[in-house]
């Protein structure tokens, strides 16, 4: 008799250390929409919400940037979805993941399995790891709890069988969310059913992109049901191209592209959802969904030196992958507006396609993804899919059975401010959030004793906050004489300066120094001042986490690592600032009164290095070039721009010649930087 199994296991792999999260907030930009230019060929309607709602933010979530690469076995807690043909595993301790989707007749895992556990410089948060299949909800970018826990929960499905639940409540704009995985008896497809609650009065710029990496190999051709696609010409404009050739290239094969690139699917109204990467032989992973998850997109890391350091960086030498993604919009350079009240909900399958090789590795690209689609009709028709999406409806409002894995006391926090203040709760019921913890506790004193709890400077800040209605709360408890001191201000012009109001956050940041002198009132007065416009701006060096910087911001930092305490991530900053300042001799005055464990920060280093080019002294700047770099930003190119400075300048006093763009293109053609340091992701 086949069933299906829902279980708990241990998930060894060699793992690198998440460390310490940043204690320092990472406030979000002034613009709320990022500007995208689009060249002429992208129709108005593709065009009209690009850039909507995507600018940069985190808060309250702190930055993940604290890891190493010095991994060691790690046991992480597993949910195993299984029955005769598929068995699924998912990682609720980082984002719930889906790390393994293994067709057993086939013995074929049909997603890239990452071998180890590797964060890197790729989402909201900084932190991200790759392989398996992502869930990114919230905003642009990689989702913040992507490398955090979330709940993991057992729920009775409609056969009686095993349904694995994971959710969340979103604290940058307050709302659940929840995937129900489905695995019927017998069923060669895993399904997810996907549901999204905005329990608030207004409308949420929302995002939702499922992320899945599978293995690349040079016959794995990516199909999809569009003969047009939006990608970025010269890495500057959106334009539209028609699939599959692009500069005399078919870019649904990965393996023949030079550089990274993303190509954004346009599937017309009416023709199925779907997306597959398939191997020479024609088979592997296809994804099919419901009509609400309308967008398709391909990603490719390119064979350049770049693209296959990165893929070494996040796993293993020898190791290459490739990404199909669906989402809630067109592209992934929008949000789409969720009305307030609303509950959206779709369903998306996944499993093996095998349909005939000749046909969908064709030259006419019609006849190829028709070929797949062909196979895929025949192995799970929509209308089948689209009665499962109706059928798993009366599971998606069961409550759960059993907690396997808990996740943060956000959402049972959210219950009590809601109980307290007597508004309805529309957050669903089914959705256990279990109790709050010791992260919330400072916040569920000011809920219930009016005021927010003072701890030293030394303990640090606590968990940051940014929520309307919190902000409201401890308004009102500053105005009513209630927790005046310093660590309540500082919370407040947080709250402030995320809402767009930094002449509001300086008064109350200027209000924490009069109760007490610290570093993190200090530090966040260098960030306004680094974002206020001023005539007299020094060029700034290059570099990817940089604000504005001009003296008075720096002043700030100084006085901030005097006031203490000392953080690592505040002599990053401070030592950034000064490099940017051109103030070498202050810098390097700085950097040796540190802790030798600071001193050895490859960020420090970074800034040595941009220094001593900025002095023209060469002297040990090649030890850089040895470092194992952890956190390099995607598409950072900091550590390649000051290998070609370095021979510019070497190669330009030795032979007593200028540094000209004739010398220029003379070192990028005789000075290859080692592919440990390369990684441009377009060359």
């Amino acid at each position: 008799m086949m069933t299906t199994e829902l279980r708990l296991e241990h998930y060894e792999i060699p793992a690198a250390s998440l460390g310490e999260e940043n204690p320092l907030p990472a406030f979000r930009t002034a613009q709320q929409d990022l500007p995208v230019t689009v060249e002429p060929s992208v129709s108005p309607e593709d065009a009209a919400r690009l850039g909507w709602r995507t600018g940069y933010r985190v808060l309250p979530h702190r930055m993940q940037d604290g890891y190493d690469r010095v991994k060691r076995p790690r046991a992480f807690h597993a949910c195993v979805l299984e029955n005769d043909y598929v068995r699924a595993t998912f990682l609720p301790e980082v984002g719930g993941r889906l790390v393994s989707l293994i067709h057993k007749p086939r013995q074929r895992d049909l997603l890239d399995c990452n071998p180890v556990f590797q964060p890197a410089n790729l989402a909201l948060r900084n932190a991200w790891f790759s392989g398996g299949v992502e869930w990114n909800t919230c905003h642009f970018g990689h989702y913040y709890l992507t490398c955090s826990p979330v709940f993991a929960a057992k729920v009775t499905g409609t056969q009686g069988e095993p349904v694995l639940r994971l959710y969340e409540w979103d604290r940058v704009k307050g709302f659940a969310w929840q995937i129900d995985f489905h695995l019927p008896p017998g069923s060669r497809f895993l399904f997810t059913r996907v549901r999204l609650i905005n329990p608030r009065d207004q409308e949420l710029p929302m995002y939702w992109w499922t992320n899945m990496a599978v293995p690349e190999r040079p016959g794995t051709r990516v199909l999809c049901p569009a003969d047009t696609a939006l990608h970025s010409a010269n890495g500057k404009q959106i334009a539209q191209m028609q699939m599959p050739i692009y500069e005399n290239t078919d870019v649904t094969y990965g393996a023949k592209l030079p550089s990274s690139r993303e190509f954004f699917f346009r599937i017309p109204e009416g023709q199925r959802r779907w997306e597959a990467a398939l191997n020479s032989d024609g088979s592997g992973l296809v994804h099919a969904s419901t009509a609400r998850l309308k967008g398709r997109k391909a990603f490719y890391w390119g064979t350049h030196a770049g693209g296959r350091r990165w893929q070494e960086f996040l796993s293993v030498p020898g190791r290459a992958y490739l990404e199909i993604q669906a989402g809630l919009a067109c592209t992934q350079l929008e949000s789409v507006p969720m009305p307030a009240g609303a509950e959206w909900t779709w369903t998306e399958a996944f499993g093996l396609l095998e349909a005939d090789a000749r046909i969908v590795h064709s030259s006419d690209w019609q006849s190829a993804w028709r070929g797949a689609e062909t196979a895929l009709n025949s192995a799970l028709p929509q209308a089948r899919l689209d009665a499962f999406d109706q059928t798993f409806a009366a599971t998606t409002t069961r409550g759960a059975d059993k907690i396997l894995s808990p996740g943060s006391g956000w959402g049972a926090l959210e219950r009590k401010r809601l109980a307290a203040r007597k508004q309805p709760d529309r957050i669903p019921v089914e959705l256990d959030f279990g109790c709050t913890g010791t992260e919330q506790e400072p916040w569920l004193g000011l809920l219930e004793k009016k005021a927010l709890s003072e701890t030293s400077a030394e303990q640090g800040t606590g968990a940051l906050m940014v929520q309307d209605e919190w902000r409201a709360l401890l308004e009102t408890a500053l105005q009513s004489g209630l927790g005046d001191h310093w660590l309540s201000w500082w919370h407040l012009g947080n709250m402030r300066l995320e809402n767009f109001d930094p002449a509001g956050a300086k008064e109350a940041w200027l209000r924490s120094l009069q109760h007490q002198r610290t570093a993190y009132a200090l530090r966040n007065l260098a960030v306004l001042a680094s974002r206020e416009p001023t005539r007299d701006k020094p060029p700034a060096v290059k570099f990817h986490t940089a604000e504005c910087p001009i003296p008075e911001a720096c002043e700030l930092l100084r006085q901030a690592w005097e006031a203490g305490p000392k953080m690592t991530a505040l002599a990053l900053e401070y030592a950034q600032m000064l490099v940017q300042l051109n103030r070498q001799t202050e810098l390097h005055r700085f950097v040796s009164d540190l802790p030798p464990y600071v001193q050895k920060n490859e960020r420090i280093q970074i800034f040595i290095a941009l220094a001593a080019l900025q002095a023209g002294t060469l002297d040990d700047i090649e030890k850089l070039f040895e470092y194992d770099f952890a956190t390099i930003r995607e598409g950072e190119v900091t550590l390649t721009d000051i290998w070609f400075s370095y021979h510019e300048r070497r190669i330009a006093e030795a032979e007593k010649i200028p540094i000209d763009d004739a010398l220029r293109q003379r070192i990028q053609k005789e000075f290859p930087p080692p592919q440990r340091i390369d990684f441009r992701v377009i060359t």
